[in-house]
């Protein structure tokens, strides 16, 4: 059976974009499609599967548990469902029950945002209830604790470029005001590429995305205080069942920590020398200026950034990159400022060949 584009008439994507869920997040290795295959062909106890595979990671990461879930999204449901439940077996049934009283999840105001979904319905969805701490473009150490009571269960904090970066407290100092408060501390931490570092900050759950920096297929991972993911583990009697995980994708995304620990991600540098050929050639266009910037959030992630100053806006360049096939997607956070940002990690030499062309047409 031969599978294409076409046969299901869909057209062929240039991910310039990064590791965007819409366009699929990432490619996956031959050594993952392996695992996968492996995973797909045999069966499996479960249950031992899912905690063999967590100690496997653990070992790998230095942390006392883990455990790999559906997504990061379902990583934040189940990780709060299993911090207002306790370890409750019922709780964990019932995440809704009246009778648990301690459900107010704190988190940064500039860090209840949209990633796709808005961060307090994966909360909510977990049982939870948002308690927004300090301002928009503001929330430090003294904001967080103010906010705390009987019914907090937990601090969680969203390391991401969507949240609001200047003036937020660290998650070092998240952390300590959750400790001088015996709270447990959840990062999200899906896109981010140090699997060692938040953990080494002092939080007690970390969640990671599968298929972004670490280019597994679609999964998500908790990793962190071996009580706290034994409760995140109980959840798949109660809302993580309609989460679950097939093993096909267990396995591939072990593999995919594994190659990932082992070998790491392109380097900026890499990117930067990747992008160099890219920025000349979009600067010969006329109505473009190129340039190579870093990530917002400081990360080691470069990208070529294309000011428009033509006669089209940079909304419009990007609605013509996507309208053929195969269709171009960006990044498009500052196409109101004029600016498409171009992210190479997915993108090989002859598709950056291939969007010279397109803009040189466009333009």
């Amino acid at each position: 059976m031969t599978i294409s584009y076409e046969k299901f008439g869909l057209k062929e994507v240039i991910n310039a974009s990064g590791r965007m869920t819409i366009l699929g997040v990432s490619k996956v290795s031959e050594a993952v499609l392996a695992a996968q295959r492996f995973g797909g062909e045999h069966f499996f106890e479960m249950a031992d599967l899912s905690v063999q595979t967590g100690a496997y990671i653990a070992k790998l990461l230095e942390v006392e548990d883990a455990q790999i879930v559906s997504s990061a999204s379902a990583g934040i449901a189940q990780s709060v469902a299993a911090v207002i439940g306790e370890g409750s077996t019922f709780h964990a049934y019932h995440p809704y029950t009246e009778k648990i009283t301690k459900r107010e999840i704190i988190l940064p105001k500039g860090h209840n945002v949209d990633y796709g979904t808005p961060v307090e319905v994966m909360v909510q969805q977990g049982g939870g209830q948002v308690i927004e701490a300090g301002y928009a473009n503001m929330c430090s150490p003294e904001h967080l604790e103010m906010m705390i009571t009987e019914q907090t269960a937990a601090i969680l904090y969203i390391k991401s470029h969507h949240t609001v970066q200047k003036s937020m407290l660290t998650v070092k100092e998240a952390a300590e005001v959750a400790k001088r408060h015996q709270l447990p501390l959840i990062v999200d931490a899906a896109a981010e590429e140090d699997l060692f570092k938040y953990i080494n900050d002092g939080a007690d759950l970390v969640i990671y995305s599968g298929a972004k920096a670490i280019e597994g297929p679609s999964a998500g991972l908790v990793i962190g205080k071996k009580s706290y993911i034994e409760w995140v583990r109980l959840q798949g009697k109660g809302i993580g069942r309609a989460m679950k995980i097939g093993k096909d994708n267990i396995l591939g995304f072990t593999q995919a920590i594994e190659d990932y620990v082992a070998n790491g991600s392109e380097s900026g540098d890499a990117m930067k020398a990747r992008l160099a050929p890219f920025v000349e050639a979009v600067n010969q266009i006329d109505g473009l200026a190129a340039r190579v910037v870093q990530d917002g959030a400081g990360r080691d992630i470069y990208r070529g950034s294309v000011t428009v100053t033509g006669d089209k806006s940079a909304k419009e360049v990007i609605a013509e990159l996507k309208a053929k096939n195969p269709a171009v997607y960006t990044r498009e956070y500052q196409a109101n400022n004029g600016i498409i940002e171009f992210d190479i990690r997915s993108v090989n030499e002859a598709e950056m060949k291939k969007i010279v062309t397109r803009l040189k047409e466009i333009m």
